[in-house]
């Protein structure tokens, strides 16, 4: 039911589950090619509420190169939890137990160990920053030019006082750190200082449970930030709702932005965010693994793809005085 669910949800945005063609008798049957595609995620996380997941739109953009290029695709979720090829939810994948897959596409973050494993059997390609794993081939978005991007929107606006905010996730989020580092880079170069008090959810602050998190933004605000750069999208609905909640109005009070493009439940305050292009990563993703399995042995590399600036009614400037 499960593995259903992601076909379903998927093709309500172009992508089409590529079944085995049977061949011809007059021709000698040729080895299909066939793409494993694996998504860390639990299923409740991954068909979150009303929030449309990005996986959904890499894998719309996988289907497109393999539909243009006759590959079989398989998707299958894989809790974050499993560490090990040995785990009952890679067993049941036949596609991998029996190496009948050609190569393997990574959505989401993995465990160190499982990527390990994977890549010993087959040809690898992450549409994610992958930690400790620059070895692998990988195509991602660029996490400093969106996160410079959003800084300069938040600067033009006039706010100088910017705070960073994220949360912990059960596998470290790559992405989570790369635009962290970003953040830090890119208000050392405008010579903008940032109280660590400032930054929330990142070593060294102390890890909190949501509702603490979002209470350290609503202290923060009320010490004088004016506008928060949120990690991803899903955290910036969540810090505008614990903003409201706490009697702030956002943007009026002060300004949130995100990092995704993805549509909440049910907003009604459009959010100003990077748009991440999900569709053109699955498909670069897509024809570098098909790539990687003619020349198996050529250097790996990293493609990174500028993300957009999506205005919308989420920053002001900030109040005076």
């Amino acid at each position: 039911m499960t593995r259903a669910k992601v076909f379903q949800v998927a093709a309500e945005i172009g992508y089409t589950h590529m079944e085995t063609r049977v061949p011809s008798s007059k021709k000698k049957a040729k080895r299909k090619t066939n793409f494993s595609v694996l998504i860390c995620s639990d299923t409740e996380e991954y068909f979150r509420g009303g929030y449309q997941s990005p996986g959904e739109q890499i894998l719309a953009g996988v289907s497109e190169f393999a539909q243009t290029h006759d590959i079989r695709v398989d998707v299958n979720l894989i809790p974050p939890e499993v560490t090990s090829l040995d785990d009952p939810a890679f067993q049941k994948i036949e596609g991998l137990m029996k190496r009948q897959a050609s190569g393997v596409l990574l959505i989401y973050p993995f465990p160190a160990t499982v990527i390990d494993e994977l890549a010993l059997r087959f040809p690898l390609v992450s549409l994610v920053d992958q930690l400790e794993h620059s070895s692998i081939d990988c195509v991602d978005v660029d996490h400093y030019n969106g996160i410079s991007t959003a800084v300069d929107h938040l600067l033009e606006a006039g706010h100088r006082r910017i705070g960073f905010y994220t949360k912990e996730y059960p596998v470290a989020a790559s992405w989570s750190f790369r635009r962290y580092s970003a953040f830090v880079e890119k208000m050392a170069r405008l010579k903008i200082e940032v109280p660590p008090q400032d930054v929330i959810g990142m070593f060294p602050r102390a890890t909190m449970e949501l509702e603490e998190s979002l209470e350290e933004v609503a202290k923060r605000t009320r010490d004088g930030v004016t506008a928060w750069i949120c990690v991803a999208d899903h955290q910036a609905y969540d810090v505008v709702a614990g903003l409201q909640a706490r009697g702030f109005s956002v943007p009026e009070d002060v300004s949130v932005t995100g990092f995704d493009g993805i549509e909440g439940p049910g907003q009604n305050l459009a959010l100003t965010t990077i748009q991440i292009p999900f569709r053109e990563i699955g498909n670069t993703g897509a024809e570098r693994l098909a790539a990687r399995l003619r020349r198996r042995f050529h250097g790996k590399q990293h493609v990174y793809i500028s993300g957009q600036l999506k205005s919308g009614k989420t920053v002001a400037p900030p109040r005076e005085g």
